[in-house]
């Protein structure tokens, strides 16, 4: 018992019980280490830069000798629909929030809820694809590497599992501050790619026949000019893989030094810079693997299969300095899947609590590494560890938070009444809904999985918010002067309650309401009340600050107050009340004729329903007390 206490402690330590009030533009930011816009670029550049490791093998073998032309198009993609898209990002959601914040806030209530966990269904396959994908590159360069271990051979599957065992011990023993760690990442990995890809371009300079027989080649395959553009268009969004890393990219937001301005054009020249760079790299690397690679290298078994630019370095480099190059792209593939790991550990604390919609041990980071893991483990089994058959799926993830960035944007500046503006991102939506749709149709692998996180998420939200349905979840109780003084002047050791639906609020409702208590309480005429209303303006929130506004009317003291759920609200106003005028609440209810099964799917709905049973079972497990526990009274 005690081995099991000890490691449970250890699983959830760092658990944060404290209710956290749910971010929004006057968000109180987490103390975090700033840095210069270059520096936080690189950590950025873990998810990005890393697939130039299996881009351009993706790319051949989707579009052939079509890669350099169709990859033209997805860097127009990137620089004129991606960019644009994620610098208004970074305007409208500076504190690392993201698109799907932004969706959020445009719709509401439990569609909006819906929405965003549909979303992070989505997110969760993004980020735990590039973790499966990332692993899975970095086993290729490491088994293809001439001086691996033999027996290391065919053992594809065990390799990668073992490389996201590794990254989920990392995340366990703790995960300090990796941006030191991926600035110098990222300058031995880009220096070495240019070197590589400078290298191949010589070769293709000193042999100009090699371009000579790729045209010849291109045009005997695909005809003229516009056969290929229309080809190119057609394969394009299965080369969506190299649009990977923007919503990292306005998630690291908060690390970047200076004020809010500086903190918005740290982003703009942060997305702005990792998109040119990486836009040469797409096409200088698609061009030279395709010229000097055959076509036969990059399929399943294919020394150039996942790693097209290792193919190059070994080929025209040499072993020594291939493996130099191996050794850097396993490191910062590797390190990319613990930039996704971070990723999720940052998501779904960030959302599903504060919808009530997450066990409590999802505060903890272990947990979750554990989860994320096994299911990494999963995938990896189900893909086989193939670098090829996860493209499909890691490429669904990215375009549908793309997409999803593009209609918060269009939606928001279309709000503003900037017709122009709307009418060029909604451009770009369309587009990005085109490269979505067809990569979905053509390897619905993406769809399959995000629908099993989506189900996966959404069942487990709904289980967790009715178990959590009798938490107490306001999180601070707020009184205006004139309630304050109402309670102040209440004599004697309690404070007596009448709960009140308000209707019409005239003299006639407040009059029938007092003679109702009075008759079905015995309560004495003469002694003092105060009515309490409360409402609902939107049930689907979990966590709610409560104020409460007094308001004369008719004669009668009224405290009223909004809330996601009414039970909540009167049971926390009363230990409020308790706890502060040191006066024992009573509260007086009349029962509700109406079916318990349908009371109780109106209250997790639509915070009604049963209101003195669920403000009673509230108060009971707030307060085990029974002696200094607010009455509950119905009549």
């Amino acid at each position: 018992m005690a081995t099991r206490d000890s490691v449970r402690s250890w699983l959830l330590e760092g658990l944060q019980h404290e209710d956290v009030m749910p971010a929004g533009p006057h968000v109180v930011e987490a103390p975090h280490r700033r840095h210069a816009w270059w520096r936080v670029m690189c950590l950025t550049g873990l998810d990005y830069f890393s697939t130039l490791g299996y881009q351009p093998g993706i790319a051949a073998l989707a579009a052939g000798l079509l890669s350099p032309v169709a990859t033209l198009f997805l860097v127009a993609l990137t620089l004129f629909g991606a960019l644009p898209v994620y610098r208004r990002v970074a305007v409208e959601s500076p504190h690392g929030q993201g698109s799907v914040a932004m969706l959020e806030r445009l719709a509401p209530r439990w569609w909006g809820k819906l929405f965003v966990l549909v979303l992070l269904g989505f997110a969760a396959t993004d980020f735990v694809i590039t973790m499966t994908l990332s692993a899975a590159d970095a086993t290729a360069h490491i088994l293809e590497n001439p001086f691996a271990p033999r027996a290391l051979q065919g053992h594809q599957v065990a390799v990668t599992i073992g490389l996201l065992a590794l990254l989920g011990a990392v995340f366990l023993l703790g995960f300090s501050e990796a941006i030191g760690v991926a600035v110098v990442l990222v300058g031995v990995y880009l220096s070495l790619n240019v070197v590589v890809v400078t290298a191949a371009v010589l070769h293709v300079a000193d042999r100009p026949v090699l371009v000579v027989d790729w045209k010849q080649a291109l045009l005997s395959s695909h005809g003229g000019p516009a056969s290929m553009v229309l080809l190119s268009l057609l394969v394009m969004p299965k080369l969506a893989l190299g649009l990977s890393g923007f919503e990292t990219g306005v998630a690291v937001m908060p690390l970047i030094k200076g004020g809010l301005a500086g903190r918005i054009r740290g982003a703009k020249r942060l997305l702005t810079t990792v998109a040119l760079v990486m836009s040469v790299f797409l096409i200088a690397s698609s061009f030279v693997t395709s010229v000097l690679i055959p076509l036969r290298e990059f399929r399943e078994g294919g020394r150039a299969n996942g790693r097209a630019l290792a193919y190059l370095a070994h080929a025209y480099l040499g072993n020594g300095f291939g493996t130099l190059y191996d050794a850097s792209t396993i490191a910062i593939l590797w390190f990319a899947g613990a930039s996704a790991m971070a990723g999720l550990l940052n998501l779904v604390p960030r959302y599903l609590p504060r919808y009530g919609m997450a066990p409590d041990w999802t505060r903890a980071v272990r947990p979750l590494v554990l989860v994320f893991t096994a299911v990494a483990f999963a995938i990896t089994v189900i893909f086989r560890a193939s670098v090829t058959a996860q493209g499909g799926a890691y490429a669904t993830g990215v375009l549908v938070l793309i997409l999803s960035a593009a209609v918060a944007v269009t939606v928001s500046v279309h709000r503003r009444r900037r017709r122009a503006a709307t009418a060029a991102y909604a451009a770009i939506a369309l587009v990005l809904t085109y490269t979505l749709v067809a990569n979905v149709i053509e390897r619905p692998d993406g769809v399959k999985i995000a629908s099993f996180f989506i189900a996966a998420i959404v069942v487990t939200s709904l289980i967790s918010r009715a178990t959590r349905s009798t938490e107490l979840r306001v999180t601070r109780v707020v009184l205006d002067p004139l309630a304050e003084r109402f309670l102040r002047e209440v004599p004697g050791d309690e404070v007596h309650l009448i709960a009140n639906e308000p209707q019409r609020r005239d003299r006639a409702e407040y009059e029938e309401k007092l003679r109702e208590q009075w008759r079905n309480h015995r309560l004495d005429p003469a002694t003092p009340v105060l009515f309490v209303e409360a409402t609902v303006p939107d049930a689907s929130e979990f966590l709610t600050e409560l104020r409460v506004r007094g308001e004369e009317r008719y004669g009668h003291r009224i405290l009223r107050l909004e809330s996601s759920s009414i039970p909540n609200a009167l049971a926390a106003l009363l230990l409020y009340i308790r706890n502060r005028f040191r006066k024992l609440p009573h509260i007086y209810f009349h029962w509700a004729e109406e079916n318990p099964v349908a009371a109780m799917l109106r209250y997790l709905v639509f915070g009604v329903g049963d209101v003195p049973a669920m403000t009673r079972e509230i108060l009971r497990e707030a307060e085990p007390d029974p002696e200094h526990r607010p009455r509950v009274h119905v009549g």
